[in-house]
């Protein structure tokens, strides 16, 4: 079903492209190469006009259609992407400072502290 749907909005942009340079600008743009301006056209004086655009905004239809389309497919098909959870490196132990020996009174302390 999504293939078809591909290969549809596909050929609508294709031909919403090509419908959109045959139209009438300001000036004469690639739509007064096929006589679009001529009142013995297949469409009449102002029917080519009307037409054109009709046809333009049927495509623009089909073509948001069809993207909506994709998108939920795209959103369907497809299982969420969840990130795994990382492992974080551990950090390393700090090593507690030692407890301070505590000297005996009277011994002879070479640091010159006085004993508490």
């Amino acid at each position: 079903m999504e293939f078809a749907v591909w290969i549809v909005h596909v050929l609508v942009a294709i031909a919403l492209v090509g419908l959109v340079l045959l139209q009438h600008g300001k000036g004469a743009d690639m739509g007064a190469a096929f006589g679009s301006g001529a009142s013995g056209s297949l469409f009449g004086a102002s029917g080519s006009a009307n037409f054109l655009s009709r046809t333009t905004a049927v495509l623009a239809a089909l073509f948001f259609l069809t993207s909506m389309s994709l998108t939920y497919f795209a959103g369907k098909s497809h299982a969420p992407v969840v990130a795994k959870p990382v492992a974080l490196p551990t950090q390393q132990a700090v090593p507690k400072p030692a407890a301070p020996v505590a000297t005996p009174v009277g011994s002879s302390d070479k640091s010159g502290a006085i004993p508490k």
